[in-house]
């Protein structure tokens, strides 16, 4: 029984952690990163389609993205889509190839992204604290059925709160890695 709260554990936590990843990787950076586009939504035969099942997004150079729609007529709705996306970024079509240039960030928009990537990591933080609370009173609720003694208990706390450490300064890297970034020039 403890090792399955402590594989369950383990395994919410890491989803935690890659949940974050994936939050951070939706705020740009000014370097351009085909998951940049990931959340643009094209109309296509109807139907609100991720971009990336329309179209290739690749990366030109460190500042431009090109996108190369499957089908010639989607030019224009991709286009529209991305201006649209509140990313901030205007595409340049040439013939079937979209280039979306990205801009420089300004002072005040790279301390506004570092508040908001501070703040996600706090949410990402608590996460995993709720995760090892739970797990807790799972370990306490063993003790009151008498199924663990509360040496067990006491030991299975302990590993918990070293997970629990381990995972937080997982998302403390993550987290002064993307500041760096986001205050690089």
């Amino acid at each position: 029984m403890l090792e399955e709260i402590k594989e369950d554990v383990l395994d919410r936590m890491e989803k935690s952690v890659q949940a974050l990843k994936s939050e951070f990787a939706k705020i740009r950076t000014g370097r351009a990163h085909p998951s940049l586009l990931d959340q643009v939504m094209v109309p296509y035969y109807g139907t609100d389609t991720p971009l990336k099942q329309v179209a290739n997004v690749a990366v030109e150079d460190s500042r431009t993205l090109t996108v190369s729609p499957w089908e010639k007529p989607l030019t224009s709705a991709i286009e529209k889509a991305i201006m649209s996306s509140g990313l901030g970024l205007n595409p340049v079509t040439s013939g079937n190839v979209l280039r979306v240039p990205m801009p420089a960030l300004t002072e005040e928009r790279r301390k506004e992204l570092i508040r908001l990537v501070r703040n996600t990591a706090e949410k990402g933080r608590v996460s995993v604290r709720n995760i090892r609370r739970d797990a807790n009173q799972d370990f306490k609720d063993l003790v009151k059925e008498k199924e663990i003694s509360t040496d067990d208990e006491r030991r299975a706390q302990e590993q918990n709160q070293k997970e629990t450490d381990r995972f937080i300064s997982e998302i403390d890297q993550l987290l002064s890695k993307k500041e760096a970034d986001l205050m690089e020039i």
